[in-house]
């Protein structure tokens, strides 16, 4: 919890109980001394007849370190949930040892006939009183309807969406568009104030003329731009593609990708690590980011909206040695690049996260290369599942790609390989399902930290720009 300034610390009151909701402690910044303080008393010998002589007493004190981080639980506990059972007589009966399996337990176990006990991860979003008033609703005219725009929505019930105005095409429309919306050439020009943004514009026209279909990704890789204004400028030049081949990906205005075979290459695969028994190593032997799990679920409840970090006398400690120095920090013209290995693959390295949107040119190995380009001269159709690729293209990819991680992996921990077998036996120990049929998994949203790299496996960008 430490680690990490954006979590809570949590209190269990029954740590063994898993049923039992924590409270929650939030995080504060600080600037105070531990001490370690000692009361030494020192009676002195008392003759018959005197009065009660009061003992002398010292205290010693001793600073023993600098407190730069406290927790304060300050909210409010939430509810609890036993599993308990009511009987007729209105007598409730613990059934702990008959939902919780403590220790390996036989078929029988499993089939008998119990009541459903699944508590819900919180009860209450908040840990803090708040007051409510019963206001009831505004009522507006008849006829009145919020405002699309943020600016004109003086009076409403919830805070209007602040469009970007791009431009969502599906694999099976007609036309593609060939030029912006007016409101977002009226964004760009208004947020296009300095040079800077005048340079980036510039450079992302010259991305596309070299190669007219980009991930989001691709392009922070090669311009340092600020997301938000990324979020503005992509809309003036490029249009969004829902599904297909493309799906996810910027395609430059004017430029139809299904009536190019060409752009075969520019096709996104959506790869993902296999892990499991099956292949041989767990989740936890691979040294890559996984995504939040359920497992380890943190509670969203909040007293109060994370405070700027005032400056304690360790930060300013730390702040006169060289890594504290302005030279330090990244050059503005590098600022918000993320690194290549967010949207290239190369052999012998591992992908920043479990889940990935390559895309076909990006993936820099020649063997895949050969995959891709097998019917280079002979496409005759444009599919909606594998674009001018040959049918299975994005599997065949797949595999050979997971070879390469598990080499990868052998070479890194040996032991978990203890049993080699041959490629015939790896290849089909790595027999994959499709990505389509895979669970797919809700997003997360993180801070951006360029240094980083995207925190999104599975990157949707629809819900910036509608």
């Amino acid at each position: 919890i430490y680690a990490d300034p954006a979590k809570r610390l949590e209190l269990y009151f029954r740590p063994k109980d898993p049923y039992c909701h924590p409270v929650c402690a939030n995080r504060f910044p600080t600037s105070t001394m531990l001490l370690r303080v000692r009361r030494r008393s020192k009676k002195k010998q008392q003759l018959e007849g005197e009065e009660q002589i009061q003992p002398e007493v010292q205290f010693e004190m001793e600073i023993l370190g600098i407190v730069t981080t406290v927790y304060k639980f300050q909210g409010m506990s939430d509810f609890q949930y036993l599993a308990m059972h009511s009987g007729p007589d209105g007598k409730q009966t613990s059934m702990y040892d008959k939902v919780l399996m403590l220790k390996p337990e036989k078929e029988e176990f499993f089939n008998r006939d119990l009541p459903l006990y699944i508590p819900p991860p919180i009860f209450s979003r908040l840990d803090t009183p708040v007051d409510y008033f019963y206001r009831p609703d505004i009522q507006h005219r008849e006829g009145y309807n919020n405002p699309q725009v943020s600016g004109e929505n003086l009076i409403g019930l919830s805070r209007a969406r602040r469009p970007h105005n791009a431009i969502f095409v599906n694999f099976d429309d007609e036309e593609i568009p060939t030029k912006p919306l007016d409101a977002a050439v009226q964004n760009w020009k208004k947020v296009c104030t300095n040079p800077v943004d005048k340079k980036v514009e510039e450079e992302l026209r010259k991305l596309f003329e070299v190669r007219p279909v980009w991930s989001r990704n691709a392009v922070k890789a090669n311009i340092s731009v600020h997301p938000d204004k990324l979020k503005v400028l992509l809309p003036y030049l490029a249009y969004y593609m829902l599904t297909g081949p493309w799906r996810s990906l910027w395609v430059r205005f004017g430029y139809d990708p299904r009536k190019h075979p060409e752009a075969k290459i520019y096709q996104v695969l959506d790869f993902r690590i296999r892990c499991g028994m099956k292949y041989g190593y767990a989740a936890t032997d691979m040294p890559v980011k996984a995504k939040r799990s359920t497992y380890n679920y943190s509670l969203p409840i909040t007293v109060k909206k994370q405070g700027s970090h005032t400056v304690s006398v360790h930060d300013l400690k730390q702040g006169l040695g060289s890594a504290g120095t302005s030279g330090a920090k990244k050059p503005p013209s590098s600022r918000y690049k993320l690194k290549e290995s967010i949207y290239i693959f190369r052999e012998g390295a591992l992908p920043p996260y479990r889940q990935m949107f390559y895309q076909l040119c990006d993936l820099n190995v020649e063997s895949l290369q050969k995959i891709i380009h097998r019917n280079d001269g002979t496409e005759s159709e444009c599919t909606e599942r594998d674009g001018w690729c040959l049918a299975k293209t994005s599997d065949d990819l797949r595999d050979s790609m997971s070879l390469m991680i598990k080499q990868i992996i052998r070479s890194t921990r040996p032991a978990l390989f203890s049993n080699t077998t041959s490629t015939e036996d790896s290849k089909e120990q790595l027999a994959y399902e499709s990505g389509e049929d895979e669970d797919d998994e809700e997003e997360e949203e993180e801070e951006f930290k360029p240094s980083d790299g995207s925190e999104n496996e599975m990157e949707t960008e629809i819900l910036d720009y509608v």
